[in-house]
């Protein structure tokens, strides 16, 4: 089922570590994915084009070069409507599987509600995946397979920063249509932080990084529509020097969403993201607790 990752050509995820460390800050691409399984293709009920509306395309491409710059980048090469890693290991809709779900499921989430589980049912648009239900044993396979061990490298590298500087920032980077489902939804910004209200990061880092995009031109929101996800909860502990930030690029602002092209701005985007990498590289975030600071 798996072994189209087996391969040295399309490995399931890839670290790009420098020799030498700027600073303990790992960027993170988990949804730029693009490898589509043959097995998974063939069970779709959807088309190429509409399964692919919930990738973040060529944001591993907007933050890769940072692996040359000092900074470890890390990117999933597997789609997330196959396995999506920003979220808890088992978030499953018993909906759409033939067989029982281990106790341990979580089957109550909201995400699980709304269909964009671990495993999702649905693309971003809504529409069903699958054409019939799928064994319970092939999620699990793929959880074994590929989220854990996805889960198992971010957490050494992680780990390894903090041991190395006291701190450790994981910058989990997204990208957003421009536009929401609802014709309701107002405009969207370039870029919206997410750290989950102020307790994924210190105040002084997404202040930071507000204030570098800004200085760049872009209009920048916190926490809505995008808040953070798994990744960015798990992964962020202020009070313990480890701190997690979710950045969502407006796509409109570096790519043709409807070509699924690179826009004439992608250069100059990739170019910010080495600036805000500068910035951030000359932060100390290890000396207290951000949430006693704060207090007094």
């Amino acid at each position: 089922m798996i072994k189209e990752f087996d391969d040295d050509a399309s490995p399931p995820f890839e670290i790009f570590e420098p020799a030498s460390w700027r600073a303990p800050i790992v960027f993170n691409s988990p949804h730029s994915g693009s490898v589509y399984p043959a097995s998974f293709l063939a069970a779709t009920r959807i088309d190429m084009e509409t399964l692919r509306r919930s990738e973040d395309s060529f944001m591993d491409e907007i933050v890769g070069h940072l692996g040359d710059e000092g900074f470890p980048v890390m990117r999933v090469h597997f789609p997330r409507c196959y396995v999506d890693v920003n979220r808890e290991p088992y978030e499953l809709d018993p909906r759409m599987f033939d067989g029982r779900l281990p106790s341990f499921a979580n089957t109550r989430s909201m995400r699980v509600a709304g269909g964009l589980g671990t495993i999702p049912r649905v693309v971003g648009d809504g529409q069903d995946i699958y054409r019939e239900r799928i064994s319970v044993e092939d999620a699990l396979m793929r959880i074994d397979l590929l989220y854990k061990p996805y889960h198992r490298a971010l957490r050494r590298l992680v780990t390894r920063a903090h041991q190395m500087f006291g701190y450790v920032l994981v910058v989990d980077c997204h990208s957003m249509p421009s536009i929401g489902v609802s014709r309701e939804d107002k405009k969207r910004p370039d870029v919206v932080l997410g750290d989950r209200y102020g307790t994924s990061c210190s105040p002084e880092l997404i202040d930071t990084v507000e204030d570098v995009f800004a200085s760049l031109g872009y209009s920048v929101g916190r926490n809505k529509p995008y808040a953070g996800g798994f990744i960015t909860e798990h992964y962020g502990s202020p009070g313990s020097g480890m701190h997690s930030i979710q950045i969502e690029l407006n796509r409109a602002v570096y790519m043709d969403e409807r070509r699924r092209e690179r826009g004439p701005q992608f250069r100059k985007v990739a170019a910010d993201f080495s600036a805000l990498a500068d910035a951030l590289a000359v932060l100390r975030l290890d000396a207290e607790d951000p949430f006693e600071a704060a207090a007094e």
